[in-house]
């Protein structure tokens, strides 16, 4: 048995909820907020049989694209920086962060 720990962007949660309904995966959602871009994620927690780790690995990498985004860069507040103007920066977002974890004892009540 296995825990699965899915970090996904909102765009891709919905999808991604849809398809472990289609092929029978129980998951949790949890609305989280990364740190980075302090943008919206869902965190699924997905508790699995061995066998079918790698079925639940591949819908997460089917449904959780990474795609570009281009984000203001920070203003500083140091005043010898005359006339500095932010400008939006490219960065990768979406994607998925997956951690994968043995399950000693799993018990439904």
């Amino acid at each position: 048995m296995k825990m699965i720990l899915a970090i996904v962007q909102d765009k891709d949660a919905n999808r991604l909820s849809n398809k472990f309904i289609d092929h029978n995966v129980r998951a949790t959602k949890l609305s989280s907020t990364g740190g980075f871009l302090k943008s919206g994620n869902a965190t699924f927690i997905v508790g699995i049989e061995d066998e079918r780790v790698d079925e639940v690995l591949k819908l997460i990498e089917e449904t959780s694209k990474a795609r570009k985004s281009y984000v203001q860069s920070p203003i500083t507040l140091d005043l010898s920086m005359d006339g500095q103007v932010p400008y939006p920066i490219e960065v990768e977002v979406g994607g998925a962060t997956v951690f994968v974890l043995p399950v000693e004892n799993f018990l439904r009540f």
